[in-house]
């Protein structure tokens, strides 16, 4: 029997140090109330400063954790992190379609802060084209998005609403694009939707720099997602979430 309580589903990989992937997702997901259940994608060590090993889980594990998953709680929305490999990204979006009324938020994690490359780069299409169009939303940051439209990092406003409209019409539903690689005292997120125009989540720039604040804000999009609030006061209260947190720590 299922679980009746509302679950978001991770699936992503470990950290070691406990910054970034599943730790701060559960971590993340139940300050907003809500349970999680899990598929992990990969098996990392790393410290704060740097990944010296990653283990892919085979895409099969991934499948049948997911099925599991699916099968033992009520599931209200799915979070995306590091899936590592083109076939889990595949066996991924086949599941994604069986559930098509679940919300599911895609962090497209392609790389470490510290640089070391965490999906292969095969699997970059796939992705693009496979998954995300899938996803209610995704939440790159301006490398990411540069990676996703194969293009150079976009330096102005205009640069990234560009890329977004490109990531748009190759069918992707929403993205949040976040502004913390940019320059200026303002960080600035945008949510682009394919059915409506822009909104800007305007706030400063938080001082100093913390690991896993990209596992963070889609894990709290998902949770708010998860309680049943629509996509854009979800991003509202994620931002909150997130810059309390930075504030706390």
């Amino acid at each position: 029997m299922a679980m009746s309580a509302a679950h978001v589903l991770v699936v992503a990989g470990s950290d070691s140090s406990g910054g970034a992937g599943i730790a701060r997702d559960i971590e993340t997901i139940s300050a907003f109330g809500v349970k999680t259940c899990l598929a992990v994608t990969a098996v990392t060590v790393q410290t704060h400063e740097a990944v010296s090993r990653v283990d892919l889980c085979a895409p099969e594990m991934v499948e049948a954790q997911m099925l599991a998953a699916l099968s033992a709680n009520r599931v209200t929305a799915i979070k995306i992190g590091m899936l590592g490999a083109g076939e889990t990204v595949e066996r991924v979006a086949a599941i994604l379609r069986a559930n098509a009324d679940i919300p599911v938020v895609l962090d497209p994690v392609i790389a470490s802060s510290s640089g070391r490359a965490l999906l292969a780069e095969d699997a970059i299409e796939t992705m693009r084209e496979k998954l995300m169009p899938l996803c209610s939303l995704v939440t790159p940051n301006l490398p990411e998005l540069a990676l996703l439209t194969r293009e150079e990092e976009a330096e102005c406003e205009a640069d990234r609403h560009a890329q977004a409209g490109r990531m748009l019409a190759g069918g992707v539903r929403a993205l949040l694009v976040k502004g913390g690689h940019a320059r200026g005292v303002r960080a600035v997120d945008t949510l682009f939707r394919a059915d409506g125009p822009p909104l800007h989540f305007d706030g400063p720039r938080l001082p100093g720099a913390m690991r896993g604040t990209g596992c963070m804000l889609a894990s709290a999009v998902a949770a708010d997602l998860a309680r049943g609030d629509a996509l854009e006061a979800s991003v509202r209260t994620a931002k909150t979430h997130l810059s309390e947190r930075w504030l706390a720590a």
